[in-house]
Order: structure tokens, then sequence, then C-alpha cells
């Protein structure tokens, strides 16, 4: 049913109903077949599905006044059968991701709409109440009610969508990265784009090395201290492929750049064999295709590595001080520049500001180490 969801949407809005109608018809169509499917399975459950879902928008459409023109317009109901062999999925990827919404209500429409997930999963998984959500949801299949096929967001818009929910992690009951992953599959089958295949190959380099990530006890592992034999050598590879063909076809974007630089991680056997020189090349190629402050903090952590920890502090200079984590990368510099003082002073400030609790208490632990080294 997950797997169809996005698929029977796009024919009810190919057919003439509006977005929010649709995904409500196909919701109650998936009750009944909650019902019905145990005891009577479809052979075709698409076919069944757009049936259901189509006698469920026609109902409401003739319960309400105002919807009477547009059920003239959209025509003779169909007769039951096998579904249209067009896959309006990738559609309803740009119409979730439309520039219209905030990046928050299209992430929340993607994973329900696309990803098929309910209500109450989605809040879980981003750890608000379900009312909450279903507020979000709600505006967000208002605003682009009257959007059509044939007016989406692009393919920038859907990808910062997908990257958004990669990064939103690990909490809840659904996992948003692995739900990421699905969907960037899901998209990658369906248009030949390599800034697809670079978010795809992006986000299997990172997943390969979740379970080293975190502690029994859900500490924080910081890359340099990761047991590298937990990390999965399949999505490695499987993601290296994936950017390999990307890089081929010879039009470089900021997801595979950032995907070159995971692959070198990944390829290291230990963070002493890191190769920081070619890391920091890249990221001067992510700042020629977009001059974002946190690449430019993620390269001045890489020249500290590459070069030296003044010369990383010396390339923070300038960057705004609130950027997020800048205070816990000038930590690890002064740190390793053998300011012990300094470093103690702003892992605790970077704790106070950290954006969620791992990292919060990852940092609130630096800070006392080093309290404890100074005290002794």
């Amino acid at each position: 049913m997950r797997t169809l969801t996005p698929a029977v949407i796009g024919v009810l809005v190919r057919r003439g109903a509006d977005f929010a109608a649709a995904e409500d018809a196909m919701q109650d169509a998936l009750v009944v077949a909650v019902r019905v499917w145990p005891d009577d399975p479809p052979r075709d459950p698409k076919g069944w599905l757009v049936t259901v879902a189509w006698h469920k928008f026609l109902d409401a459409a003739r319960a309400d006044t105002s919807r009477r023109r547009r059920e003239t317009v959209v025509g003779d109901e169909p007769v039951p059968g096998p579904g249209t062999a067009v896959d309006d999925t990738l559609q309803l990827y740009f119409l979730c991701a439309h520039p219209s919404l905030s990046p928050a209500s299209a992430v929340a429409l993607t994973l329900r709409a696309v990803g098929g997930l309910t209500t109450r999963q989605i809040a879980q998984a981003y750890l608000v109440p379900e009312a909450t959500m279903a507020q979000r949801i709600s505006r967000a299949k208002r605003t682009v009610s009257g959007v059509g096929f044939d007016q989406p967001g692009d393919v920038a818009t859907v990808l910062r969508v997908l990257y958004l929910v990669f990064n939103e992690g690990y909490s809840g009951n659904v996992d948003l990265a692995a739900e990421a992953i699905r969907l960037t599959r899901q998209l990658a089958a369906e248009i030949a784009h390599v800034e697809v295949a670079g978010l795809l190959a992006l986000m299997l380099l990172h997943h390969a090395r979740r379970p080293a990530r975190s502690r029994p006890d859900g500490s924080l592992v910081p890359l340099k201290e990761q047991d590298r034999s937990l990390w999965d050598t399949r999505l490695i590879a499987e993601g290296v492929d994936v950017l390999q063909s990307a890089l081929a076809r010879n039009r470089l974007g900021e997801f595979q750049v950032q995907a070159a630089i995971a692959a070198l991680h990944a390829d290291s056997r230990s963070a002493a064999e890191t190769d920081w020189a070619q890391i920091v090349e890249w990221y001067d190629e992510l700042l020629r295709i977009t001059d974002s402050p946190v690449a430019r903090l993620n390269r001045a952590v890489a020249v500290g590595e590459a070069d030296g920890p003044r010369a990383g502090l010396a390339a923070l200079e300038g960057l705004d001080p609130s950027l997020p984590r800048l205070t816990a990368a000038a930590a690890y510099l002064h740190e390793r520049d053998g300011d012990t003082v300094t470093a103690a002073r702003l892992y605790a400030e970077a704790a106070r500001s950290a954006p969620n609790l791992p990292e919060r208490e990852h940092l609130a632990r630096q800070a006392a180490r080093l309290n404890a080294e100074l005290r002794g």
C-alpha cells in the first residue's frame, strides 16, 4: 500500500482532483483496503485503489455543492480495472517540493504523499505532537491544492527537501535517514539527473558510518574516534559506484562534491590516513559551486587537519560567529593548538547552543575533560 500511494494520488490528480482531495480520497481507500484485502486480496492492487479512491473522491464532490462544477469537468467515472501505466510519482515529488511551501512543510508533505507515512509516524519522527503535524500537513495540502502538474518545483528544490529529510536523522519510530534513502532511490530510478545520483551517493556513504556513530549508551562518537570496522562496506561500495557514474558525466554539482568528500573519509583505513589535502581541494570546488558558510566552516576544519590548527583558525576568521557548530570547531582547533583554557571555554559555550541532545552532551564532556586536566 505504501509503495502504491504516490502513484494512485497522481492518477487522481491527473483526473481532476486537487491534491488535498486526492490525498483524502486515497486515505479513505486505504481504510477500506485494510478491512477488505486480508480476506479478498485484489488481483490488481493499484487498479483497485484507483477505483475505490475515485469513488471516494466523487462521493465527496457530490456532497459538496461547491465541487459540482469540478465533478462535471473530470468526466465520467472510470470503470474498474488496471490503473494507468503512467507513473506520476515523479510529478508528486515536484509538487510536494513546490517553492510556495516552507522547507518544513515540504518535507512533511513529501513523507505523507510520496513516502506513504502516516501523520502519527511523521510526528513521532519529528518529536512533535500529532495535532501539530496534522495542521502542518493540512496547510501544505491547501497551499498546493491549486497547483497543477504543469507548475512543479524544480529538481534542486526536490533534492533539498530529500536532504532535509535525511538530516533529520534517526529519532522517533520512523528512521528518516533510511526513508530519505528509499525516496531518493525511487527518484533516481525515475530521473537520470547527476545531482540525484550525487545525493544518493552522499546519503549512502554517510549512512554507512551509522553503526559507529554512537556508543551503546547513545553518546556521540566523533569521526576520528569511530571504529571503522563497523562501517557498512556494502553501502560504501554502492555509494562509490553511484558517485563515479555521476562524476563521469562531467556535470559537477554540490551533492556530488559532498559525496566525494564523504568517499575520501570512507576510503581511509584510519583517521591518520585521511587525505585531508584532497578534502580541502574538494571543499574549494564546493565553494566555487555554492559559497555556503557551512562549507567554509567545514573547509576550515579540513585546513586545520591538513596544514595545522593555526591555519584552520585563520580560515575561521570572517565567518558569522552565530553560525551553528562554529564555536565547536574553534574549540577543537584551539585544543589541537595546545590552548586548553580557551578550548574548554569554547566547548562549554558550544554545548549550550548545540542543536541536539547527543551533541550537547558530547561537547559538555569535552569541556569537563579539559577542565579536569586544568585542575589536575
